[in-house]
C-alpha cells in the first residue's frame, strides 16, 4: 500500500511541470540563473523512495544550480523528506547513527544509511543550535524559587580535536572536551524528610563545548555565560522571587554567576564538598584506615551542620604535611559562604546537585560517551544540541519555526 502511494505521488508530482518559473529565476547569490532543463533525483520519505522530475536552474556567475521544487517541498541535502528528517532528528539524538538507521529500517520501513543518519542529524542540530541562539522568548517564572546549576562533563574526541591541549592523561595529554551544561528546575515539592524535590517536567537543559573564561575587561560575556542568560530568560529565573545557583567549587562558575546573577544565592554542592573531605581523609590516613574514616564521616557531619571553623581546624592539623588536606582546606575557605547549609535548609533551598549531574549524563554522556566513540567538537556540539532541546520540550517548537521559514 505504501509503495502504491509512493508511486501516485511520483507520478502526480512529475506530471506537474509548473516548477518550470520561466527561462530565469534569481540565485541566491543575486545573480540571474537559467532554466537547464529537468533533473531527476531519488528522495526518500515516509512513503519509501520516490523519482522526481524537477526544473533545474543553473546560475553560470556561481557555478551552481538548483532545483525549486526541493525547497517547495522542503527535502534537505541528504534528499530526505521533512517527516523523514524529523524522524532521523529523533533517533539521532536518542541513539547511535547505526543504531538509528536500524530502528528506521525496522519500525518505519525507510531506508537511510547510517552515514545519512549522522550527516542530517547533525545538520539538524547546527539549525537547532543556531535557533537556541536566535530566539529567546522571556517566560515567567515556573515557581517562586528557580534554581540554576552548572556543571561539566568530559566528551571524548578525536586525535585532532585535542592536539596540544593539557590533559588528564599520564603523558599530559587530553582525549577529552568539556561540555559545560546549564540547568534549570524548580522543586516546590518535599521527600518524606522534607527536603526540596524536583518539579516533574521543570527542567530545561542547554549545553555545549564552549570557553566560559572572560577577561575583566572583555565588553561581552563568554560563550557559556551568554548561553546560561539565554536560557535564565527563556525560564524565568533571572525574575524569580528567590534565584539558587547550585555547583561544585570551580572558580568559573561562580565568576560568572557573580556577574551574570548578583541577586541570586550561591551554594556549593554538599556532596561535592563532602568528597572533597572524603579525599583528603584518605590521603591522610589510608584508604582502608578505620580511623580515616571516622575521621573523613566527623568532618562530613560537621560540615553539614554548618561547623566551617571546626573542619578547618581539623584539616590545619594535617595542612603542612599532607597536599589533599591542605588543598581541601583552601578549596573550603574559599568556598565557605556557599557552604552554610544549616542556614540554606531552613530557607527550604536545595543543597544538591543532583539534578544537574543526572543532566551531564541523561543531555550528554547517555549519547555522547558510549563505548568506541570519538567525536569533532562540530559534532558534538550539533547532537547536544539536538538532545537538549528535545529533553527541554522544544523540538516542536524549533519545527514549527522551520516549516515556517
Amino acid at each position: 500500500m505504501l509503495s502504491l502511494a509512493a508511486r501516485a505521488v511520483e507520478s502526480r508530482l512529475n506530471t506537474d511541470t509548473s516548477d518550470h518559473g520561466g527561462p530565469t529565476l534569481p540565485c541566491p547569490c543575486g545573480k540571474p540563473a537559467h532554466y537547464a532543463g529537468r533533473r531527476s533525483k531519488s528522495f526518500e520519505t515516509v512513503l519509501g523512495l520516490l523519482v522526481l522530475e524537477r526544473a533545474y536552474y543553473h546560475c553560470e556567475p556561481c557555478q551552481s544550480g538548483f532545483c525549486p521544487r526541493d525547497a517547495l517541498l522542503g527535502f534537505d541535502e541528504q534528499a530526505l523528506s521533512p517527516a523523514v528528517l524529523r524522524m532521523v532528528g529523533h533517533v539521532g539524538a536518542l541513539v547511535s547513527f547505526r543504531e538509528g538507521h536500524e530502528l528506521l529500517r525496522d519500525l518505519a520501513g525507510v531506508s537511510v544509511s547510517a552515514k545519512q543518519v549522522e550527516r542530517a542529524a547533525e545538520e539538524l542540530g547546527r539549525e537547532i543550535a543556531a535557533d537556541e541562539k536566535a530566539v529567546v522568548v522571556p517566560d515567567v517564572p515556573a515557581a517562586p524559587t528557580m534554581y540554576l546549576g552548572v556543571d561539566g562533563t568530559g566528551v571524548p574526541m578525536r586525535k585532532a580535536e585535542t592536539r596540544d591541549r593539557a590533559g588528564k592523561q599520564p603523558d599530559g595529554s587530553a582525549k577529552t572536551r568539556e561540555a559545560k551544561l546549564c540547568t534549570i528546575w524548580s522543586a516546590e515539592g518535599h521527600d518524606k524528610e522534607g527536603a526540596p524535590m524536583r518539579d516533574e517536567g521543570s527542567v530545561s537543559y542547554s549545553a555545549a563545548i564552549e570557553s566560559a573564561a572572560q577577561k575583566d575587561m572583555d565588553k561581552v560575556p563568554s560563550e557559556f555565560a551568554a548561553r546560561m542568560e539565554r536560557e535564565a530568560k527563556r525560564r524565568g529565573f533571572d525574575r524569580a522571587q528567590r534565584q539558587v545557583v547550585l555547583g561544585d567549587g570551580a572558580a568559573w562558575i561562580w565568576n560568572t554567576v557573580t556577574e551574570r546573577f548578583p541577586a541570586a544565592t550561591q551554594i556549593v554542592d554538599l556532596f561535592h564538598a563532602k568528597g572533597h573531605l572524603w579525599d583528603a581523609a584518605k590521603s591522610v590516613f589510608g584508604v582502608e584506615s578505620e580511623m580515616g574514616a571516622q575521621w573523613g564521616k566527623q568532618q562530613r557531619d560537621d560540615l553539614e551542620d554548618g561547623k566551617i571553623d571546626k573542619v578547618l581546624a581539623a584539616l590545619a592539623v594535617h595542612s603542612g604535611s599532607d597536599e589533599q588536606a591542605r588543598k581541601c582546606a583552601d578549596y573550603i575557605s574559599r568556598n565557605r559562604v556557599r557552604m552554610r547549609y544549616p542556614e540554606f535548609r531552613s530557607a527550604g533551598f536545595c543543597v544538591t546537585t543532583g539534578v544537574v549531574e543526572a543532566g551531564c549524563k541523561v543531555a550528554i554522556g547517555t549519547r555522547l560517551k558510549r563505548a568506541g566513540m570519538h567525536w569533532t567538537v562540530a559534532g558534538a556540539d550539533a547532537v547536544i544540541a539536538l538532545r537538549c532541546c528535545r529533553l527541554s520540550g522544544r523540538f516542536e517548537d524549533f519545527w514549527e519555526r522551520r516549516v515556517a521559514a
